[in-house]
């Protein structure tokens, strides 16, 4: 199944230098409506974060791992990827679309808690395997030497979401056509 539709060589070629192409940009925001309307597994969302520079949502397809009861998000690309820096820039707030909007805290765990949490992210998120460097049927002793590179987050209901604000500019896109 490595060829079909892409190999793992041009998966990774679509991230090179940790930032996506044209083409892993245009899958994104396709990926995000779809996961956003709920048309996929729930493990599947739509992450909105407030940009740290802009202000403006932007919108990230991610897959949750579940582990122990919990969920969690675990980027593919490590901690310098877009969606982890608007995350700590936001405080962990965040909101999380399947479906309905859900308001939400992303904790970030300890190094120490990470290594078992990405082996079964990589067991339940396919198209993060290519650009991760351990195998998912390793042991999860294994994944200890990768754990202070990717960062792991803890899913938690929000009690008190912040309310959407209005760019700067005074122009508020939504995101999607119809807002819940």
């Amino acid at each position: 199944m490595d060829t079909w539709p892409f190999s793992h060589d041009s998966l990774r070629a679509m991230y090179r230098g940790g930032r996506a192409n044209a083409t892993a940009r245009r899958f994104a925001r396709l990926w995000a409506v779809v996961f956003g309307l709920g048309l996929a597994p729930r493990r599947w969302v739509a992450l909105e974060v407030a940009g740290r520079r802009s202000g403006r949502l932007v919108r990230f397809p991610l897959g949750m791992a579940d582990r122990d009861g919990q969920w969690y998000l675990v980027p593919m690309l490590g901690g310098q990827c877009n969606w982890v820096q608007n995350v700590r820039a936001a405080d962990g707030r965040a909101t999380l679309r399947h479906r309905y909007a859900v308001a939400c805290r992303l904790v970030e765990v300890s190094a120490s808690e990470r290594p078992a949490i990405i082996r079964r992210y990589l067991q339940q998120v396919p198209g993060a395997r290519p650009h991760v460097p351990v195998d998912r049927r390793a042991p999860v002793a294994a994944f200890e030497a990768i754990a202070p590179r990717y960062p792991v987050f803890r899913v938690c209901p929000d009690p008190y979401p912040r309310p959407r604000q209005a760019p700067a500019d005074g122009n508020e896109t939504p995101i999607s056509g119809k807002e819940k």
